[in-house]
């Protein structure tokens, strides 16, 4: 059976969604219950993170048994401790002498401003999404988990943004070995085409098309743009390949390549954009970290366009597709 183009194609890997399409919110989980060695790259200046100084090369813990997904700001990382419930009961974790402590590493995404501000993502939210991750059912993309309530291309303002999303993809090397990626796109700026450059999805014009995120900031007066409406693109890239705490950092940094391709502007000061890197060992397989890195970006642009192309309308915000249409 050929392997899925999804992060699930790395062994080890299962995804799980859990949202609330009537409020407009929801979270993601990518579980390594056996664990995953991880690091994590920060670009954004608004970032919203769990657990990310462990993923420092050099600190103790080398392994993770979860990342989380959220939307809900700093609320939605209640969901975490869901996770790590669902996690601890089945007995995986750190080993500690007073037992196994599950490591889960988190990023939010800002999703306030659509729908209902007061539902978030919740202890009992991310442990249905643990849930539904151990079903082995492929991948939604779109308006779903994390990326319910995400919105994309805000520089006239979050009322002429377009629907954000969830959506995935998997690179192979000739020696087998494979890098995937999983992104929530909630971004500040326009997405692009990487291949011919042309906006798929930005802010919405007067009538029909998507008007110039650069010419707006442009003529934007200093910080009037922003409106104080904080971003953020936020994914796991995973490998089958066996790499060093040091290595996953790398790997995260370059992903954050095919970011910047498709993303314009990407980590402002105004998205917390965060990339994690795991990495099962699963494959055997020998990786050069320079190859396994040009992947790994590539399959962080297609899984971001996947992303706003699978999007469907939802509380008020248009897909990209609906408003060209």
């Amino acid at each position: 059976m050929a392997k899925p183009d999804a992060i699930t194609a790395i062994e080890g890997i299962a995804v799980g969604h859990w949202d609330d399409p009537d409020a407009a919110t929801g979270c993601t989980v990518v579980l390594c219950p056996d664990g995953a060695v991880a690091s994590a790259d920060v670009r954004g200046g608004a970032p919203g993170t769990r657990e990310t100084d462990l993923l420092r090369p050099g600190n103790l813990v080398e392994q993770v048994h979860a990342v989380l997904l959220t939307g809900g700001s700093a609320f939605g990382l209640d969901a975490a401790t869901g996770v790590m419930r669902w996690l601890e009961e089945r007995g995986a974790g750190f080993p500690t002498g007073a037992g196994p402590v599950p490591i889960v590493t988190a990023a939010v995404l800002y999703d306030l401003s659509v729908g209902r501000p007061d539902v978030r993502p919740d202890a009992a939210a991310g442990y249905a999404a643990c849930e539904a991750a151990a079903t082995g059912r492929a991948i939604e993309e779109g308006s779903v988990g994390a990326g319910t309530g995400a919105s994309v291309g805000k520089a006239l303002g979050p009322e002429r943004a377009v629907k954000g999303g969830v959506g995935t993809a998997c690179e192979g090397t000739a020696s087998g070995v494979a890098v995937a990626a999983l992104v929530a796109v909630n971004c500040f700026g326009e997405v692009v085409d990487p291949e011919t450059g042309r906006v798929i999805a930005g802010p919405r014009g007067e009538k029909k098309g998507f008007e110039s995120t650069i010419e707006a900031l442009r003529a934007a007066p200093p910080a009037g743009v922003f409106g104080g409406v904080t971003n953020s693109t936020i994914g796991v890239v995973a490998t089958d390949a066996a790499l060093a705490k040091a290595e996953c950092l790398r790997l995260a940094a370059m992903a954050q390549n095919g970011l910047a391709r498709v993303v314009r502007p990407a980590h402002t000061q105004v998205d917390g954009d965060t990339l994690f890197a795991l990495a099962t060992g699963r494959s055997g397989a020998a990786a050069d970290l320079t190859v396994l890195g040009a992947l790994a970006a590539r399959a962080v642009e297609r899984a971001i366009v996947r992303a706003v192309t699978a999007a469907k309308g939802l509380a008020g915000v248009p897909a990209a597709s609906e408003w060209l249409r």
